[in-house]
């Protein structure tokens, strides 16, 4: 079960409806509607805001099956890693480690071109000055 179905069934487990989730939420009516659809991407914060309306653990929202969590990622990069399970999980985070440590070698080579502009800089003034006197 996606994390927008357990919500809307927990929802209607409380004989609530969505006009007044929206309310205690604080959103609009639309809005809230979007989650329950999963139309609208949940981050965290407001996964931890409906738990507590919901006054149960946010974690509970995120089990799929009462024992795997589902999850969506998204890099800084766009990509996007989404699963279930523990293991899944692991995967993810292995592979965002080895997309940080390529971009950090990344970010370090530059860093070095950089610095090698720099002194050829340097030495093409020094030679600039020299032919000017």
């Amino acid at each position: 079960m996606s994390v927008n179905e357990k919500i809307r069934k927990v929802r209607e487990s409380k004989a609530w409806s969505q006009e007044q989730m929206a309310e205690k939420l604080n959103m609009s009516l639309n809005g809230y509607a979007k989650i329950e659809r999963g139309e609208t991407k949940l981050y965290l914060d407001k996964l931890e805001q409906i738990a507590q309306v919901f006054d149960i653990d946010v974690v509970e929202l995120m089990r799929s099956d009462g024992k795997n969590i589902c999850f969506q990622i998204e890099s800084p990069l766009g990509s996007v890693y989404q699963g279930c399970g523990e293991t899944q999980l692991l995967i993810e985070i292995e592979r965002l480690k080895l997309a940080l440590s390529h971009a950090s070698e990344k970010e370090e080579l530059l860093n070095k071109l950089l610095e090698q502009k720099d002194s050829e800089i340097q030495v093409l003034r020094g030679l600039y000055s020299t032919l000017k006197d």
